[in-house]
C-alpha cells in the first residue's frame, strides 16, 4: 500500500510541474488562473498523501490553510480577470 502511495506522490509531483509550466507560459489569463487553482488542489492532495504516509494528523491543519489560500487566490484572480482591478476604491462615488 505504501508503494502505491509513493507512486501517487511521484505522479502528482510530475503533474505539478506541468501546472507550473502552464502558469508561466499560459496563452491567456484564464489559463493561468486555472493552472493556479490546479496547483492549489495538487498541493492539498500532496499534503494529504504525506499525512497518510507519515501517519500524522498535523498535516490536516496545513491542508485547511492551503485550501483557504487557494480559494482566496482564485477569487482574486477571477475578479482581476473580470474587472481589471482586485480592490475597488469607491470613495469618489459618495459625493
Amino acid at each position: 500500500m505504501t508503494m502505491f502511495l509513493w507512486i501517487c506522490v511521484g505522479i502528482l509531483s510530475f503533474s505539478l510541474v506541468g501546472f507550473l509550466y502552464r502558469l508561466m507560459k499560459g496563452p491567456s489569463t484564464p489559463d493561468r488562473v486555472i493552472a493556479l487553482d490546479s496547483i492549489g488542489v495538487g498541493l492539498i492532495t500532496l499534503v494529504g498523501l504525506f499525512s497518510i504516509l507519515f501517519d500524522s494528523p498535523f498535516f490536516l491543519e496545513v491542508i485547511l490553510l492551503l485550501a483557504i489560500i487557494a480559494y482566496i487566490g482564485t477569487v482574486a484572480f477571477s475578479k482581476f480577470t473580470e474587472k481589471g482591478v482586485i480592490i475597488e476604491n469607491d470613495r469618489d462615488t459618495h459625493k
